[in-house]
């Protein structure tokens, strides 16, 4: 009887010197990373799905840094894959909230309290990714004031454009009137919603053949904001579903809290434009 074929032939089955998949992952540090800090069953899916979600947060913010210097260099071409990346990685963090809804109410009872003052909105990479794309809610600088390396970073995100100033500066660039917002040196605080704007955004509208870059643009970034929007709603759904109305583990007022973030417009004038069309 024939010997069966092995599945693996030609596999490097040897590794010592060499390079293998967990060396290149670093995955002793990955997987050594979940410390829970009770006995309960569901406090390991806790920490992993918001371990998982900072990994991929971290991604997007590499995306974004990268789409507004492709914006900022008029190479556009590039700065659409970029930003379709993160409406991707947005989407998949909206798919995780699935896996954190089979835990129970009495489930996360069992760990809640040893969660301390924790809470997801101190997240520096998630108060990156709303400066990098134009939401700058300086208030927000505080929950990160103990940390001075985290506070400088996050300021230095503040002093330069965001992704949506320099896709207003590419209008400008290219022949419309976006009024004051040409001559804006100051980044660091909240951009005040621009007439000037909306009617750049109204003619691209109009004539997208004429303005196709710029039109496919501003569809990017109303996808990208369209996934954050959904992740921001499964957010409150999945809150509210396990904690009820009760206050959050970082004092904030929970569910209403996240509601009011609902309401925020990373890029007012691209939604807004759609009821002028």
């Amino acid at each position: 009887m024939a010997e069966a074929e092995n599945p693996a032939q030609g596999a490097q089955m040897e590794f010592r010197g060499r390079m293998s998949y967990g060396d290149y992952l670093h995955l002793e540090k990955v997987l050594d990373a979940q410390e829970p800090l009770s006995t309960a069953h569901d406090e390991l899916l806790f920490i992993i799905q918001h371990q998982t979600s900072e990994l991929w947060m971290k991604l997007a913010i590499h995306e974004i840094r990268s789409a507004i210097s492709a914006i900022r260099g008029d190479d556009l071409r590039p700065a659409f894959k970029m930003l379709t990346r993160v409406a991707r990685i947005f989407e998949q963090l909206n798919n995780a909230w699935d896996v954190l809804r089979t835990m129970t109410p009495s489930e996360y009872t069992q760990f809640r309290g040893a969660l301390g003052q924790s809470s997801g909105f101190q997240s520096y990479q998630y108060r990156a990714i709303e400066f990098l794309a134009g939401n700058r809610n300086l208030a927000m600088l505080k929950p990160h004031a103990h940390r001075p390396e985290i506070l400088s970073a996050l300021e230095d995100i503040l002093a330069s454009p965001s992704l949506y100033d320099e896709a207003i500066r590419l209008l400008a660039r290219n022949g419309f009137d976006v009024g004051a917002e040409a001559e804006r040196t100051d980044w660091r605080g909240a951009r005040p919603e621009n007439e000037q704007v909306l009617a750049a955004w109204r003619d691209i509208y109009r004539e997208p053949g004429r303005y196709w870059a710029l039109y496919e643009l501003a569809e990017k970034l109303v996808d990208f904001e369209d996934y954050f929007r959904r992740w921001r709603f499964n957010h409150v759904t999945t809150v509210e579903r396990i904690i009820g109305l009760k206050r959050g583990t970082g004092g904030t007022s929970g569910v209403s809290y996240l509601r009011k973030m609902l309401e925020v417009e990373l890029f007012p004038e691209l939604w807004k434009v759609r009821t002028e069309l």
